[in-house]
């Protein structure tokens, strides 16, 4: 007989609450949730096609190496892991363990314990070279943070928003981390009747587009043109919070002085939005009871992505944009560790230029962490320090790296490639082994990772003090040979006589492994996943075993919190005047850029290319 199984989709990091139904260990159905607060029982078509992802054709049921002749062959994982224990031990025993990397996909948001554990094996080796689609996607927000500084206390709650701009964002589709995921287009559709105004800058007329207030339709690239237009409006109507800002923010008058060539009938000619919209909306964002702003993926990948993620953020904090004393703390910490909001800024830091240091083109570690873009070359580059072993843990580097041939190139030379995925992708047609890993609703996941995105952009998260715990509701195929990442990891540790030690949550604001508590696994008695789970929230705010009370999720008004005053000696200023951001808007001023002229935009309007043919496989 089917059974019913209250479970999360983790698709994406939307995290939505849903019913999965269960025959035999088989999931035959996915839908939302009803009970669960928060979604209204909303799940997207992705979602509801679980089970065809569980239990499709092409899901891969055990483990493969390539053989003699380039054909596959099957191997049983406890082989697999025997035989790359012993080619990565020879290769840090040549090369050192430098020749070792990690990329991490997309594919790696499901699972709670694959990050740590793998991380785990990373520092066990004495390796740094740890690569993020996240270095790639949507770089700049985590680079303009820096140079900006970040607000503790958060943002008003959106619900209380009279004006929202989307710039390049389509949340009712995409399900955007930057703005409120549960059930988005519900969200906006009660918005719009509050009288929320929405300003989607765009292109397209998207979904979001077409129930906007104002749809600024622009030529593609010209973001910050559009930005640097909004605070030039504001700047000289003296609509900006001059109260906020002298008391927490620096740098007006360099912003003010590089935004300056951008004048609304400039914005018009360049960018292709009426200078009269352009005004109306500048207004509508700082005279609104609260606005806030949105940036999606696809604005990082024109030419200056990280200056559109940081005028967003000047544009803010220009006009107060930040929850004061007494506001309702809009993302409090639930799974993750207690933490104050204060009303006072966390200040700018390092944006780049530490840690490991890369062998081309002059690249180290930055906010966003290394450099994906540059992986290829690391491989490709002869002499100390290149990388012969890649480990690729969900994710499709052909598809997904610049340059296409380039990449090809580089994942053929490696000495040796591992991936982990559900399915033969164009990566995996390349590599050594690929590992036959279990699916989401096979394994037990949380809520903690949605609430660990405030980290990675203001508007990130759940609005409200919510959680929720599922236990595996599916079992791997009969006859199946699949593992859950973080046991391949484990499982080579033990074959090379490591210690693993798991980072488990961060605790009160801090955001790097220097900061955060280690905790040393068991390599003799294999933990289980549940008991993962466990140690990584053995800091949280509310107890895991409070949260698994409330199989349908649950928002915990016990914990909801208010910010708190600055700081009697707080000094901290957040910079809406960067020297480097500031340098590139008035460059790109002083470009023409728009159609007609001799010089190209200097905000471009998209990545550079390789002019080389596509290569699928």
């Amino acid at each position: 007989m089917p059974s019913t199984h209250p479970a999360l989709c983790r698709l994406c990091t939307a995290f939505c609450p849903i019913i999965a139904t269960v025959e035999n260990g088989r999931v035959i159905k996915v839908a939302g949730n009803p009970d669960a607060p928060l979604y209204g029982g909303y799940t997207c078509p992705k979602g509801r096609a679980l089970p065809e992802q569980h239990n499709g054709a092409s899901r891969l049921l055990h483990s493969v190496k390539r053989g003699p002749d380039g054909e596959f062959l099957r191997i049983a994982s406890d082989g697999a892991m025997d035989e790359i224990a012993e080619r990565v031990k020879r290769s840090i025993d040549q090369h050192g363990p430098r020749s070792v990397a990690m990329y991490f996909g997309m594919g790696t948001v499901p699972y709670h314990t694959t990050v740590p554990v793998a991380a785990a094996f990373q520092r066990a080796i004495g390796s740094r070279m740890t690569f993020s689609a996240g270095s790639i996607d949507k770089p700049g927000i985590l680079i303009a943070l820096a140079l900006h500084g970040n607000w503790q206390g958060g943002q008003p709650p959106v619900e209380s928003a009279g004006a929202w701009i989307f710039v390049g964002a389509n949340p009712i589709v995409s399900k955007a981390p930057g703005f409120p995921a549960q059930n988005p287009g519900q969200f906006i559709k009660e918005a719009v009747s509050r009288g929320t105004r929405f300003i989607v800058i765009d292109p397209r007329r998207t979904e979001t587009a077409r129930r906007a207030w104002m749809h600024l339709q622009c030529r593609p690239g010209e973001d910050p043109a559009i930005l640097a237009g909004l605070i030039r409006v504001i700047v000289c109507e003296g609509l900006y919070d001059s109260a906020f800002l002298e008391e927490n923010a620096a740098g007006l008058d360099a912003l003010s002085a590089a935004v300056a060539p951008f004048t609304p009938e400039y914005v018009e000619r360049r960018a292709g939005v009426p200078a009269s919209q352009l005004v109306d909306c500048a207004r509508a964002f700082a005279l609104g009871r609260h606005s806030g702003i949105t940036c999606g993926t696809g604005p990082s990948f024109a030419t200056h992505g990280t200056l559109t993620e940081y005028l967003a953020l000047c544009l803010a904090t220009l006009c107060g944009r930040w929850s004061r004393a007494g506001d309702r703390v809009t993302k409090p910490n639930v799974l993750l560790p207690p933490f104050t909001a204060k009303a006072q800024p966390y200040p700018p830091y390092k944006a780049w230029g530490y840690g490991e240091k890369l062998r081309v083109r002059g690249l180290g570690s930055a906010a966003s962490g290394l450099s994906a873009a540059a992986l290829a070359d690391e491989i490709l580059l002869p002499g100390e320090g290149q990388v012969k072993v890649l480990f690729c843990v969900g994710g499709n580097p052909l598809m997904a790296w610049p340059d296409q041939v380039k990449t090809r190139d580089a994942l053929k030379a490696l000495d040796l490639l591992v991936t982990i995925d559900f399915e033969m992708t164009a990566t995996a047609r390349l590599s050594h082994y690929v590992i036959a890993p279990k699916l989401s609703l096979e394994a037990p996941g949380t809520t903690q990772y949605v609430e660990t995105l405030k980290y990675l952009g203001t508007t990130r998260g759940f609005e409200r003090p919510f959680a929720a715990y599922s236990p595996a509701v599916a079992s791997p195929p009969v006859g199946s040979d699949v593992m859950e990442d973080w046991e391949f990891f484990y499982g080579l540790a033990q074959r090379m006589n490591l210690k693993l030690g798991m980072v488990s949550t961060y605790g009160s604001g801090k955001h790097t492994e220097r900061d955060a508590e280690i905790q040393p696994l068991d390599m003799v008695n294999k933990p289980t996943s549940d008991a993962l789970v466990e140690a990584l929230l053995r800091s949280s705010r509310v107890p895991l075993f409070e949260v698994k009370a409330h199989p349908n999720g649950h928002i915990f008004e016990d914990v909801e919190e208010y910010v708190q005053p600055r700081d009697p000696d707080c000094g901290h200023r957040l910079d809406i005047g960067n020297e480097r951001m500031m340098a590139y808007t008035s460059a790109a001023s002083e470009r023409a850029g728009f159609p007609g002229a001799s010089e190209p935009s200097g905000f471009g309007s998209g990545v550079p290319g390789s002019r080389k043919r596509l290569v699928i496989g």
